[in-house]
């Protein structure tokens, strides 16, 4: 065997070795749980005793992550860092327990994460989730549990990372299409801005015409959010800036104040309820009216593998709005929708219902509503699936 061969042989062990022992060093919990006859003489009772026998080779003791020298492995982008109170206080118990249960590639994440559903029970798993929410040492900050599922029409209390689409057709009644692109972000510990551009056409006399509307700029704060209770509290401004044509119907012609309380409520059985109250204030009250809306949200939630899976949440929207004027009439629409989680992550959902008016019903039309949702703080578009 010449020089070359002999140089090819030998690199081609060692990557084999290097290879065999990042799996094992990754699987050894795994194997120890398996083989244990008494998991007591593993000091298994506690999540903090837990973490440190199964997690801490790579997540690191202060739930970091362990140098990459001792780990064995280059981390992946989606690696978490416990401590980082804006990363982790977002996920809810149930994502971290079912990757935990069924390893990284149950919610689209790395391979490297090993499966614990079958060394550990899901008491076990419990208690260890619940000691590594201790690595986030910020206080205020709002749970992912309390991000209930978005209604179409009724704005959800909690600060988003999240960019959503939004149409809807008239399916009765005159023609007309409406498209929103919303961006919400979050920043700090309560606070999120929003922006939300909508793209219309409308039908004006058999003539159609298309274009931006009235873009929406908004600030939300998060005043309360109890995980105990299940109850979040949101405030909301907003200038609604005058950016769409208003002689061909795609704008009001006049910069409007909006402002809205949200308040989220969820309960033990994953039943939810959403309300929504406020006011827009244009500036010119001549031009434009000044409406009064409240909107109501009640769904549920069903999750596919024991809870650990894909979400099915099924709500009807009861929406209400009301113009400022002596004899104005309420106007009451019902929204009937379904909103499931496309993904793997979960990150990225979509809704479909359509909106009735049972009410004051002439010249309100009938439409079908949908939009898609991207919540990009967990990941890209082409991730988690």
């Amino acid at each position: 065997m010449d020089s070359s061969a002999k140089l090819f042989v030998v690199r081609a062990r060692i990557s084999i070795s290097i290879n065999h022992i990042v799996f094992l060093l990754l699987l050894a919990p795994a194997l120890l749980f398996a083989q244990a006859g008494n998991q007591s003489t593993l000091h298994l009772d506690t999540g903090e005793h837990i973490f440190k026998s199964a997690c801490i080779a790579c997540h690191g003791p202060d739930g970091r992550g362990a140098p990459e020298t001792i780990a064995g492995f280059e981390r992946p982008d989606s690696f978490p860092d416990f401590t980082r109170c804006d990363q982790t206080t977002a996920e809810p118990n149930i994502t971290w327990q079912d990757v935990i249960t069924h390893g990284g590639p149950s919610r689209g994440f790395s391979q490297i994460m090993p499966a614990f559903g079958d060394a550990l029970t899901s008491e076990q798993i419990s208690k260890v989730v619940k000691y590594m929410r201790s690595f986030c040492r910020g206080k205020g900050w709002a749970r992912g549990e309390l991000n209930l599922p978005r209604a179409i029409a009724t704005e959800k209390a909690y600060p988003e990372d999240e960019v959503v689409i939004s149409s809807g057709f008239n399916v009765r009644g005159g023609p007309g299409v409406s498209n929103d692109v919303i961006h919400e972000q979050r920043f700090g510990v309560k606070n999120q801005i929003e922006v939300d551009v909508p793209i219309n056409f409308v039908d004006q006399n058999h003539v159609w015409h298309g274009g931006v509307g009235d873009t929406t700029l908004g600030v939300k704060r998060v005043m309360f959010s109890s995980l105990r209770s299940g109850s979040i509290l949101s405030l909301q401004g907003s200038v609604i800036v005058p950016t769409g044509n208003r002689a061909h119907g795609l704008g009001s012609g006049t910069t409007t104040f909006e402002t809205f309380a949200a308040f989220d409520q969820l309960f033990p059985t994953n039943t939810f309820v959403q309300f929504q109250a406020g006011a827009d204030l244009p500036r010119h009250t001549d031009i434009s009216p000044q409406p009064v809306f409240w909107r109501t949200a009640v769904g549920q939630s069903f999750a596919a593998n024991h809870g650990l899976g894909r979400l099915w949440s099924p709500m009807v929207e009861f929406l209400a709005n009301r113009d400022l004027t002596t004899g104005a009439r309420t106007n009451w629409d019902v929204l009937p929708q379904m909103q499931v989680t496309i993904s793997h992550r979960q990150h990225i959902k979509a809704d479909l219902g359509v909106r009735t008016p049972v009410s004051n019903t002439a010249g309100r039309p009938v439409q079908l509503m949908f939009y898609i949702l991207w919540d990009w703080q967990d990941g890209k578009l082409t991730e988690g699936w």
